[in-house]
């Protein structure tokens, strides 16, 4: 905890002292041109690997960046993307999964959800995604399947979002776009899904860093 305060500390001592102008902006309203959504992972943090800072992204997340379908239950997550699209005027959003996710994980060996019946619950809004990855992906293994689950996963959510009308609304009006991301932990990479190839390609890289495969996966399935 102590290290929280710390930074609260150096955050007000500096950064917030040097930019006294954006945050008396701020104060006055918001108007954030993305609505990112993505998994609670600790190691994922939108403002960073965006490099945007305060006011950019009104960020929604939970455990799997999950959408349920509109007017299923949910942890506010409608509310959360109605007010964003509709209140806001967001004209991009995007769903980012990423590698190594343990939502992923408990996709795909139930037992790890053992002890934590309400995760366990919340999952089964991408039992669809199981079912898809399992039937479609058996030849893969380890991390690879996980990684196929993040893609998969985040194409279902992306699906789902368009059973909500403020965002169906604003899509049949020209007004909004939607992106598919998967961001890759190991090497801070992050793959778009591009809809005519049908598989995500890498997007972004670290400066200087060696040539990679410009594919997260194998191609998906759709």
């Amino acid at each position: 905890m102590q290290k929280l305060v710390d930074g609260l500390h150096k955050f007000q001592s500096g950064f917030f002292q040097t930019h006294q102008e954006l945050f008396r902006n701020l104060s006055k309203g918001q108007n954030p041109e993305a609505l990112f959504i993505t998994c609670s992972d600790s190691r994922i943090n939108p403002n960073l690997i965006t490099q945007t800072g305060p006011g950019d992204l009104f960020i929604l997340r939970n455990a799997g960046n999950i959408v349920p379908p509109y007017g299923e239950e949910g942890g506010g997550e409608a509310a959360t993307i109605e007010f964003a699209v509709t209140g806001l005027g967001v004209q991009h959003i995007v769903v980012c999964g990423h590698t190594l996710c343990g939502a992923m994980k408990g996709l795909l060996d139930p037992s790890k959800l053992d002890g934590t019946p309400m995760l366990k619950r919340w999952l089964e809004h991408a039992e669809p995604t199981r079912k898809f990855v399992t039937d479609n992906y058996a030849h893969l293994h380890g991390n690879a399947k996980i990684t196929v689950m993040a893609e998969e996963n985040v194409l279902a959510q992306i699906e789902n979002l368009q059973t909500h009308p403020s965002v169906r609304a604003r899509l049949e009006q020209g007004l909004l776009r939607i992106y598919g991301w998967v961001f890759k932990i190991e090497t801070g990479e992050v793959f778009q899904y591009d809809p005519e190839g049908g598989q995500f390609n890498l997007i972004s890289g670290p400066p200087g860093a060696a040539a990679a495969p410009d594919k997260l996966s194998a191609q998906v399935a759709i």
